[in-house]
């Protein structure tokens, strides 16, 4: 019998016991733990699947057996295996996920508090009726109101109201609405151009960064398995595999903030306000010396202070002053070589995204 199987047979002697002490455990603490979660997973009212899948009747699930999501096969051979997740084998799971099934591309290292899993379980109860689990706090613990994210700004302007075009067959392309445009343009220049007001302390960027990035990149920017180091790096840029950090290699500050406000964090990007993600620029920043107090405050009207020590070592990019360009000659597109192509040379790491395979594709995770 599998280890997976024994859970199973035990599921039920163990409901009474879970039952019992089910109501010793904090769901509303357990919504604060789940923001460590909530970058790859969702769970409550209308949540989808994400990098992860969503949890909502996940006590009852059999591990991998979501439909409409794409599993490792570590995680589906766990529930063809008899796996089915309850308060014991999540409790497991979340102590030590890559241990508790191997191969998994769960990327979390695990809840490192007995308190903090009990009360992540107890959160999670509260969204599922199954068996012996639903009575976590059936009467005493309302369900919990959904993870409080930053929303993705909407046009102010509903683009039903914008007038519908004459020309064409199907009267399709319109001139986009300013409102429109201000929503996709949030790019930020190395001179600042482009940056929302707002303000952020790299204290308040400690807190945003151990629940939203530091499941991934470490707690102190070091990276988690195979994913970005974030600090660090210092004087590597010359050796056989150099460690390009905001500190070691990145050119401008407005680089940082604009990748955080428009990717991350991962799984659940541009969830981030304007304030928080001055506030992990703030704390990037601090975590590669570059500021050095914790009350520092980042912002709209300080960011021009920010330099990063690579920076004198990038220039504009000048090609267009290339004698190819500058003439505006046709570029031969002719007698180009002799034979068919022939691969020279391979990107050293070609997997870049961690925990992927060929067959499930990169950079989900269970």
């Amino acid at each position: 019998m599998s280890k997976f199987l024994k859970f199973t047979a035990s599921i039920v002697l163990l409901g009474a016991a879970w039952t019992a002490s089910a109501n010793a455990q904090d769901a509303e603490a357990g919504e604060k733990v789940f923001r460590k979660c909530a970058a790859c997973h969702a769970v409550g009212e209308g949540a989808k699947n994400k990098v992860g899948p969503e949890l909502n009747e996940i006590f009852g699930r059999v591990a991998g057996s979501l439909e409409d999501f794409k599993y490792s096969k570590a995680m589906s051979k766990a529930g063809e295996e008899g796996l089915v997740w309850d308060h014991d084998s999540l409790t497991e799971y979340l102590a030590k996920p890559r241990d508790y099934i191997k191969g998994t591309k769960m990327a979390f290292a695990g809840l490192k508090k007995d308190d903090e899993i009990a009360n992540v379980i107890a959160y999670l109860a509260t969204f599922s009726e199954s068996a012996e689990q639903a009575a976590a706090e059936p009467e005493s613990a309302p369900a919990s109101e959904p993870v409080e994210t930053a929303s993705v700004s909407e046009p102010a302007v509903n683009a039903a109201d914008a007038v519908i075009p004459e020309h064409g067959v199907y009267h399709l392309g319109r001139e986009a609405l300013p409102e429109e445009v201000a929503a996709w343009d949030i790019d930020v220049r190395p001179d600042g151009v482009g940056l929302p007001v707002g303000s952020g302390t790299v204290a308040d960027g400690g807190v945003l960064y151990d629940e939203n990035c530091a499941v991934c990149h470490g707690v102190f920017g070091e990276g988690e398995g195979r994913w970005p180091v974030l600090s660090g790096g210092f004087d590597t840029l010359t050796a056989d595999r150099p460690v390009k950090t905001i500190g070691s290699y990145w050119p401008f500050a407005s680089t940082i903030f604009d990748y955080v406000h428009r990717a991350m964090p991962f799984g659940n990007a541009r969830s981030l306000s304007a304030d928080q993600t001055y506030a992990i620029t703030a704390y990037l920043l601090y975590l590669n010396d570059i500021v050095t107090e914790e009350d520092f405050e980042l912002s709209n009207e300080t960011f021009s202070e920010i330099s990063l020590p690579n920076e004198e070592n990038f220039y504009p990019d000048d090609r267009l002053e290339e004698p190819n360009f500058a003439t505006n000659v046709e570029p031969c597109m002719e007698n180009c070589g002799d034979g068919p192509a022939e691969i020279v040379m391979r990107a050293r790491i070609l997997d870049v995204t961690p925990d992927g395979d060929e067959e499930n594709g990169a950079g989900g995770i269970d």
